[in-house]
């Protein structure tokens, strides 16, 4: 397995900065996960990383929070968690550092404008239609 994490074409992070740790599994497995440490957390401090540069430690501090963990107890095997928490992590990591599109502000068209009026128009004449006939200021 490669000696970083992909988190996309321009950042990988070196696996040294991320902690694995194992524990029990509560997921399948059967008394076999009873006896061996299947579930795998994966830690990442983002204040401590040398691979985040100024903006992006501070984007993903402020989204994500210090530290950015991920969990998998999905499959039986220890090695298939350590590969399902790392993509898991991968994904948290791009999530935070994705910058947001600038919002343009917009106007309605002239022709919605139009068409909104149009079905005010018609809505009011519906409920002049309802009327009692006869009396005009009740």
């Amino acid at each position: 397995m490669a000696d970083e994490l992909r988190i996309d074409e321009r950042l990988s992070i070196p696996l040294a900065e991320i902690e694995l740790r194992t524990s029990r599994s509560s997921g399948p497995g059967g008394q076999h996960a009873n006896v061996t440490a299947s579930r795998v957390e994966a830690v990442f401090d983002v204040e401590a990383s040398a691979a985040l540069d100024e903006s992006q430690r501070a984007r993903l501090l402020e989204r994500a929070g210090a530290l950015v963990t991920a969990v998998a107890q999905d499959a039986r095997g220890q090695s298939r968690n350590r590969e399902l928490a790392l993509q898991r992590l991968a994904k948290k990591i791009a999530a935070g550092l994705r910058v947001p599109r600038r919002q343009r502000a917009t106007r309605p068209t002239r022709a919605s404008r139009q068409r909104r009026l149009d079905q005010k128009r018609r809505a009011g004449e519906r409920k002049r239609g309802r009327r009692r006939q006869g009396y005009e200021n009740e």
